[in-house]
């Protein structure tokens, strides 16, 4: 029974669940009020927090999954280092994909008065690449994790999709959709690892 809620199959349903229905509430050309409050209530946060805000949001780029991957290699965990580096380029590359289809603006485009901190961002915005590579580096290494580890993980995804709010780079589904495909991409992964080792 724990396996079976633990294993990569739920995770893989629940975060494509989560992708499909954060998607069906995406409009190209419009956002909806309780969306636009959220955005704002984070956006509009003092300018101070930047510096630790931008140094956090790197841990969604692209180079973090390899970096991370690299790292667990190095420290003998050669599964771990793939499963991170494969599912951080993977859920980076699919949010590309992703945000084709939905053609949906960056803030800029959907709201007034966004606050932008750093470079503005460019393109299109659902799903956050950020969220999602954040949501594998926390799904991998969660069970390779002591106690205070665990809550690292558990707490980064979040920051770091509250972290592309406040930098004005996307809106709250955005952040949602790109956090599902996260735990969704993890968990295909994780499982062609799991069968992978056992042939």
């Amino acid at each position: 029974m724990r396996s079976a809620l633990t294993g990569p199959e739920l995770r893989f349903a629940v975060g494509l669940a989560g992708l499909a229905l954060s998607g069906l509430a995406v409009h190209d050309r419009s956002i909806g009020r309780r969306e636009v409050a959220i955005f704002r209530s984070v956006n509009q946060l003092p300018d101070s927090l930047y510096r630790p805000v931008w140094a956090l949001m790197q841990s969604g780029n692209l180079a973090a999954g390899p970096i991370a991957g690299a790292a667990a290699a190095l420290a003998g965990r050669p599964r771990l280092g793939l499963r991170l580096a494969i599912g951080g380029v993977t859920s980076w590359a699919l949010s590309k994909a992703i945000k084709r289809v939905y053609r949906r603006p960056r803030p800029n485009g959907l709201v007034a008065g966004v606050h932008n901190r750093g470079p503005e961002a460019t393109g299109l915005g659902y799903v956050s690449g950020h969220a999602g590579v954040a949501v594998v580096l926390a799904a991998a290494g969660f069970t390779e994790l002591g106690p205070a580890g665990r809550v690292g993980a558990l707490a980064l995804p979040p920051l770091v999709g509250l972290s592309r709010i406040y930098v004005g780079a996307h809106l709250p589904l955005d952040v949602i959709g790109g956090a599902a495909m996260g735990l969704a991409v993890d968990a295909a992964v994780d499982r062609l690892l799991r069968v992978g080792l056992t042939r």
